[in-house]
């Protein structure tokens, strides 16, 4: 009885961990800030950050406990599509934070057109997510 309660509570503590890290990279790359400021919402910011701890609080009893969600294809489609913005925001910011399109642009000596290059990033990853999911399987 012990062991096992030696376990769970090594379980939380390692769990606590890994969402600890995870909320401050979510928050190193600002990407909630980012956003609010971008939409001129910033005033509020504490509900939007509220809404990613829910999130991660739900996602990871959803993965844990492995429920059935009864919403069919039509509330797939709205979830893939938020899971697909927070996604390429993470990515967008986090190329920001590393300063990787910056300097690239300066090595190779871009003047113009920066914000076709980064939708032409953007709709790549989306292409390559998509053929990857539904056609090379």
């Amino acid at each position: 009885m012990i062991r096992y309660c030696l376990l769970a509570i090594i379980g939380f503590a390692g769990g606590a961990i890994v969402a600890a890290g995870v909320f401050s990279f979510i928050t190193l790359l600002g990407v909630v800030n980012r956003l609010a400021s971008k939409t001129s919402t910033a005033k509020h910011i504490i509900l939007y950050e509220n809404m990613v701890i829910l999130g991660g609080i739900l996602g990871n009893t959803w993965f844990i406990y492995q429920w059935d969600l009864p919403f069919g294809v039509l509330g797939l489609i709205p979830y893939g599509l938020f899971s697909g913005i927070f996604i390429g925001c993470q990515a967008m910011a986090l190329a920001e934070v590393l300063n990787v399109i910056p300097v690239f642009a300066k090595r190779i000596k871009i003047k113009y057109g920066m914000p076709y290059i980064v939708a032409s990033i953007a709709i790549g990853k989306a292409v390559g997510a998509f053929l990857q999911l539904y056609v090379w399987r």
